[in-house]
């Protein structure tokens, strides 16, 4: 297969190393085209009012890989790589391997789901893939897991192009409880914000807070309370995939709108 890999924590970051090198070895055709410094939580966010540069790089990868290092943001990456770097579009897009996992409600402000993201916005299915630790720098559990999910969808592709967005325990594979479809939860925080005061006495306030453990899990009406959310699959141990699409439109919102009554001519 011809996959695309990106990240948000940088060209130079362990994780996509690892990543790149199970895919390499594994006989896939691989392109690699990151940010050339860390952008996590930059979100869906495109650079539109200056320049984006890419810089090749040959000193980071094995020499069959084609890399790139790009000043802007992940989804920068993968825009540019599709419109610009490749002669075709590839066959799969990789966003990781993450430095940290991306669960529940960050999503929204993760750079390494919007670069997958990206790719399915493209047409192209896509995986999100990341590491549940902060500071563990054992990839191979998750680069291997990787290499065998690609191999599935080699051998059984996907319906119809999705986002799989997957999270690995920080734990040696065979201690891996198992892998898991799970829908989207919820992740909350407390004290985001430490307010501190700079030395010429200006206050500044640094983003910083601890999950809310005991959030309730509420269950989708719909895939009812069997199918466990992301967040309590990876507390149990398990790899899990959760399918993610781009279209955020409110079901019910459309099926049991407001009665509100507007000035004629406003709607």
């Amino acid at each position: 297969m011809k996959i695309l890999i990106s990240n948000d924590d940088g060209i130079f970051a362990p994780g996509v190393r690892s990543l790149t090198q199970a895919i390499a070895h594994a006989g896939h055709q691989v392109t690699v085209v990151c940010p050339d410094q860390e952008r996590s939580a930059t979100g869906h966010g495109i650079t539109m009012n200056h320049p984006i540069r890419a810089e090749e790089i040959h000193s980071v990868f094995d020499p069959g890989v084609n890399a790139w290092a790009c000043s802007g943001t992940p989804a920068d990456c993968v825009k540019l790589a599709i419109w610009a770097l490749l002669d075709s579009p590839p066959d799969l897009v990789i966003s990781g391997i993450n430095q940290g996992q991306n669960l529940g409600t960050d999503l929204l402000y993760s750079g390494t789901v919007s670069a997958a993201m990206e790719g399915l916005l493209e047409g192209i299915p896509s995986i999100a893939i990341s590491l549940a630790s902060y500071t563990s720098k054992n990839f191979a559990p998750a680069a291997e897991f990787a290499t065998q999910l690609v191999q599935q969808l080699a051998d059984q592709p996907l319906p119809s192009p999705m986002l799989l967005n997957v999270n690995v325990p920080d734990l040696p594979l065979e201690a891996i409880a198992g892998v898991i479809f799970t829908r989207q939860g919820v992740r909350r925080y407390e004290d985001i914000f430490q307010k501190r005061v700079d030395p010429r006495g200006r206050t500044y306030y640094w983003l910083a807070g601890e999950e809310i453990k005991d959030v309730e899990q509420t269950p989708d009406p719909q895939l009812g309370s069997e199918i466990l959310t992301d967040v309590q699959g990876i507390r149990q141990n398990y790899i899990t995939i959760t399918p993610l699409q781009y279209n955020l439109t409110f079901r019910e919102g459309l099926l049991s709108p407001p009665a509100w009554n507007f000035p004629v001519g406003i709607l």
